[in-house]
């Protein structure tokens, strides 16, 4: 155990010190961080030219819709093409979407329907970011180095995601809002650049049968992606644990945590930035700890342990009424996210092959685009009840994914 833990901080930060992962390390935050900043100039000068909620609901949805529609055909291409190249193209046309739409609104320009467009845009050209920024790890790094690069890749992307916004929002009260679209355009344009520089290794021929078809359509590459992720028992638990985790993430953490700061803690925003701080903070400590062990546990008994954890956690926020015990609760279920998912993707990256790995992230990536709305609705109409009963719908959802995987073996057995 001495040994362990003595060697793990120089395992964490064996990726680090390698040219490749620092570029790709470097331009995946940036890009993150951009996607933050452009939410909030996006919600911001709508605001600004409409003064309505219902158009910036519109620009929004204009955003994820064909961010959601695109990622199978993302994921597609990033199995034939060169993943690095569609990383690069994608950043370097977001950054001039960015541009032209802060130029139009310092010229003041812009209306709302240029505003839907230009979202609309960023979404479908994000589309194919996403998954390539998952499937080029292992042509980055050694197989050994999945583990820890995989964490340090997700502490900055959560951190990105807490600074973007913030950072933004900033930059938009000291200057006005196209300005944070000028900022966005640098964001990009630099993690184009940081990309573009990677050296990737060359990526090997296809090993299952039939993977080598040369004029294989669209579609049907998009259906061999979506049918090789379901008929294989381990890849079905791990996107549906995903996809169950998604649910369970985006409607009580938001709906959820609003109405326990509000209703139940009665501390208002501030409780509330407080519980979305330690969920964050929990799962950074978590990424770190993840990729600081190392090793290959079993997955999917760490699978079915998040699951119960997390329904746990739920349980607990729907009975107890004190700050203190729901910051620590929080607190813990962020920790064991971020644990988990570093060892899960890692087990991704390291047991697909590379000629469909691409799509595997994709169809995940959709289904939980899929659940994150839903949940938000089905939170919305709990709430209204009680946050008892939303917390324990969600608990019970999540004991029951952690009973489906554990009653799997070839899941259990997952290294």
């Amino acid at each position: 155990m001495a040994t362990t833990l003595a060697g793990a901080g120089p395992r964490l930060w064996a990726p680090a010190r390698q040219r490749p992962f620092q570029l790709l390390w470097l331009g995946q935050s940036l890009s993150l961080l951009g996607d933050g900043f452009s939410v909030v100039a996006f919600s911001w000068i709508t605001l600004e030219l409409t003064g309505s909620t219902l158009a910036l609901g519109y620009v929004l949805a204009f955003q994820a819709v064909p961010r959601a529609l695109l990622t199978l055909v993302g994921g597609s291409l990033g199995d034939s093409w060169s993943t690095r190249t569609l990383m690069v193209v994608s950043s370097w046309t977001r950054a001039g979407l960015m541009a032209g739409v802060g130029l139009a609104g310092l010229h003041g320009q812009l209306t709302v329907w240029m505003l839907c467009a230009a979202a609309a845009a960023f979404g479908a050209v994000d589309a194919f970011f996403q998954p390539a920024r998952v499937s080029i790890l292992p042509s980055v790094v050694d197989e050994d180095l999945l583990t820890p690069a995989n964490a340090l890749l997700g502490t900055g992307a959560r951190t990105a995601a807490v600074v973007g916004p913030a950072v933004g929002g900033v930059v938009i009260a000291v200057t006005q809002a196209p300005i944070a679209f000028l900022v966005d355009a640098v964001c990009f344009a630099l993690c184009g650049w940081c990309v573009a520089s990677i050296r990737t290794r060359p990526r090997a021929a296809p090993a299952r049968a039939g993977a080598a078809k040369e004029h294989t359509s669209l579609g049907a590459r998009i259906r061999e992606g979506v049918t090789y992720t379901f008929r294989d028992p381990r890849l079905r638990t791990i996107v549906a644990l995903d996809t169950a985790v998604n649910f369970c993430y985006a409607g009580p953490f938001t709906v959820g945590f609003a109405t326990l700061a509000d209703q139940v803690l009665r501390g208002g925003p501030a409780t509330l930035g407080v519980l979305n701080g330690s969920l964050a903070g929990g799962a950074i400590l978590g990424t770190l700890a993840g990729g600081a062990l190392g090793g290959r546990p079993r997955v999917g008994l760490l699978v079915a342990a998040l699951a119960g954890w997390l329904g746990a956690g739920m349980a607990v926020l729907g009975l107890v009424h004190s700050t203190a015990a729901v910051v620590a609760t929080v607190l813990a279920m962020g920790f064991a996210i971020g644990f988990q998912g570093v060892f899960g993707l890692s087990w991704i990256q390291r047991n697909i092959p590379q000629d469909v790995l691409s799509r595997v992230v994709s169809v995940d990536m959709v289904l939980g685009y899929a659940a994150a709305p839903l949940s938000l609705i089905v939170c919305g109409a709990l709430a209204r009840i009680d946050t008892f009963t939303l917390f324990a719908v969600v608990a019970a959802i999540l004991a029951g994914t952690g009973l489906a995987v554990l009653g799997s073996r070839a899941v259990r057995e997952m290294r």
